[in-house]
């Protein structure tokens, strides 16, 4: 069989790092965080409360995809916590891998305030939260990709992500 390519999207505060860290612990899947291949440029940018541009999101995608076309090529399935809000975002990640899954955690913008204030040490400000809804574009049917309830337990949203991907590889 081969590769799993699977990207937990949706704006901050949804619970992106969380489910895809539970979805790897159930599968074995490699887990990367996207957060953690911005440029500094960009970081610093999101920390004053600035929306990114599509010019400052385009390579950031582009590393994206070539780190989960390396897992391809060695063997390795993956699941990313990213964003990727716009469709045209998602296509540059399909552009490495053989396919990749998307697992859109959405829901009450509330809910999502409600988390984010309750963080700690996240670049990310609750006042983009507003500008990331507003860029939000839905699956679509020719995306392979499954929408969860935000205000699921994290527990229960992995459980569902990982059995609409076909449960845990067996042995």
């Amino acid at each position: 069989m081969g590769t799993r390519h699977v990207v937990v999207m949706g704006v901050s505060g949804s619970g992106k790092t969380t489910v895809a860290t539970g979805i790897a612990a159930a599968t074995g899947f490699a887990f990367a965080e996207a957060d953690e291949f911005h440029p500094a440029a960009n970081v610093a940018k999101m920390a004053a409360g600035q929306p990114l541009t599509d010019e400052d999101r385009w390579p950031w995608l582009a590393e994206l995809a070539r780190w989960m076309t390396e897992r391809a090529e060695a063997g390795e399935s993956t699941v990313m916590a990213c964003s990727a809000l716009r469709r045209s975002y998602r296509d540059v990640l399909r552009s490495g891998p053989p396919s990749v899954d998307f697992v859109l955690v959405d829901g009450s913008a509330e809910v999502i305030r409600e988390r984010m204030a309750a963080r700690e040490g996240h670049y990310m400000p609750v006042s983009l939260l507003d500008s990331q809804i507003a860029t939000l574009e839905p699956l679509q049917a020719d995306e392979s990709g499954v929408v969860l309830d935000v205000a699921l337990t994290p527990g229960e949203l992995v459980r569902q992500a990982v059995a609409w991907l076909g449960g845990p590889p067996t042995a």
